[in-house]
């Protein structure tokens, strides 16, 4: 499963599901807990002393690679719940009671979700919400990201299983639909290469328009003809892209404006500029 961001009153912590429970980055529960300048310093001290008192939780404490703010997967320490609560009992702190709380709800959330797949859509829903994004936007979004895991699934069913393959597909789909690669599209739109920001969380409801466009497109064609190998399916890719390029230009036409902006749409993007 992919890595997630969780909200801690408004403060963010990267988790991740492995072994069949939620872990999370320790640094980024030190962080918030102890407002340390060097968090990295402060959980270095802290296991040091964990572990010459004999204290079991940091021995079963392990690293997993998580998003770095640099964008690139870096391993850092994480903890399961019951290894967090453990742990906030040997960091002073105003919030460690409010945290506890927290841990305890967002831990049962995975379960629920995956018995009520709704749930997972609400609380994504939510979490934009919190940023700022408005209900059409949101609607869109998740609407995409529905469509995304469609694709995705059909290009399983095709025998595409790896990342990169993913990756070299979708830059198919976006070249034939923008013009531009997903890394360019972050270029075009003055996105720092390293930032870890998603391309489409700073999309125009436009933008989101025709991209769901091209990769609904591209999964019924390969529904319809089951390419085989990566060789075909950048061909479907490609084709897929280019129905949603070639309405893209229509529309610009009728609108007499481009659909492609340069700017992030991100609520945040927007109150800097």
């Amino acid at each position: 499963m992919k890595n997630k961001i969780i909200l801690f009153q408004n403060q963010e912590i990267r988790r991740t599901w492995h072994d069949n429970q939620w872990v999370f980055s320790i640094i980024d529960v030190i962080a918030i807990l102890t407002k340390s300048v060097n968090p990295q310093a402060y959980w270095r001290k802290l296991k040091e002393r964990l572990l010459k008192s004999g204290n079991e939780t940091v021995t079963n404490c392990h690293g997993l690679k998580m998003k770095a703010v640099d964008g690139k997967m870096r391993t850092t320490d994480v903890a399961n719940i019951e290894q967090l609560l453990r742990l906030i009992q040997s960091i002073p702190s105003p919030k460690a009671e409010p945290f506890k709380l927290w841990l305890a709800r967002v831990g049962k959330e995975r379960i629920d979700e995956i018995e009520n797949p709704v749930l997972a859509q609400e609380r994504m829903k939510r979490l934009y919400e919190q940023k700022g994004y408005s209900k059409d936007w949101i609607d869109k979004r998740l609407r995409g990201i529905a469509i995304r895991q469609n694709l995705t699934e059909e290009w399983q069913e095709r025998g595409i299983v790896h990342k990169k393959d993913y990756a070299i597909l979708t830059a198919e789909i976006s070249k034939a639909t923008f013009g531009m690669t997903p890394s360019e599209y972050k270029e075009h739109k003055g996105m720092p290469k390293k930032s870890g920001k998603n391309l489409r969380d700073n999309m125009t409801d436009l933008e989101l328009i025709f991209t769901m466009l091209g990769e609904k497109v591209t999964t019924e064609i390969s529904k319809q003809e089951e390419p085989v190998g990566m060789p075909e399916n950048k061909q479907v890719a490609k084709r897929g892209g280019k129905v949603a390029g070639n309405a893209r230009i229509e529309a610009e036409q009728e609108i007499g404006q481009s659909i492609i902006s340069d700017q992030s749409h991100s609520p945040e993007s927007l109150l800097t500029s």
